[in-house]
């Protein structure tokens, strides 16, 4: 089981073999973490022996990949290969179970809530049943085009016709709850892929 700490070290690694000499705030943002997270992770990982850290002129460092540290990312890579096939295989799993019970129930028309990797699977499994998308909402990715939908802000919830409304954020499940209740939804309209 792959948990953050993996995947970062991972993400870090490819960065690093792409032999561009990043500084810490643009490994930061590139990786979406803080400044001082990536400083820790950059000393454990080096102290591990992972890479190299030399100094280059106009006060820049350059990190170079070891030997050790190419073992680990392709034993993360891996790791990381299996996990997203098992992620992709249970997501399918149980949007396959929640779309059979919504066609039994008449739903003909749902709304995804956010515009994520899940979404994606979602609309895949979708494309087996009667059921359409209609809209796809998400603050963050509000105007952005994404599975062929003009993305939605949180406020357009209540001028769609829809039947239910999919929670395929990933991330803060309580907080998309309270906004998608906040616009109005009833909770009975909502669906969460446990």
């Amino acid at each position: 089981m792959m948990d953050h700490k993996d995947i970062r070290t991972l993400k870090l690694l490819e960065e690093i073999e792409k032999d561009y000499f990043p500084s810490q705030r643009e490994l930061a943002r590139k990786l979406n973490i803080s400044v001082g997270l990536v400083n820790s992770f950059v000393n454990r990982l080096s102290h591990k022996g992972y890479f190299k850290i030399t100094t280059i002129p106009k006060n820049r460092v350059k990190y170079i990949l070891m030997p050790e540290g190419v073992v680990e990312k392709t034993r993360l890579t891996y790791q990381y290969i299996q996990y997203s096939y098992k992620f992709y295989k249970d997501a399918r799993h149980k949007l396959r179970k929640i779309y059979k019970g919504l066609e039994a129930h008449g739903v003909r028309r749902i709304v995804f809530y956010g515009a994520s990797d899940l979404a994606e699977i979602a609309y895949i499994s979708l494309q087996e049943t009667s059921i359409e998308m209609v809209a796809v909402v998400d603050m963050l990715k509000a105007g952005k085009q994404f599975l062929g939908k003009l993305v939605l802000e949180p406020v357009n919830l209540n001028s769609l016709s829809f039947d239910r409304i999919l929670i395929t954020a990933i991330e803060s499940r309580e907080k998309n709850l309270d906004e998608i209740i906040e616009n109005g939804v009833p909770d009975s309209k909502i669906v969460t892929i446990e």
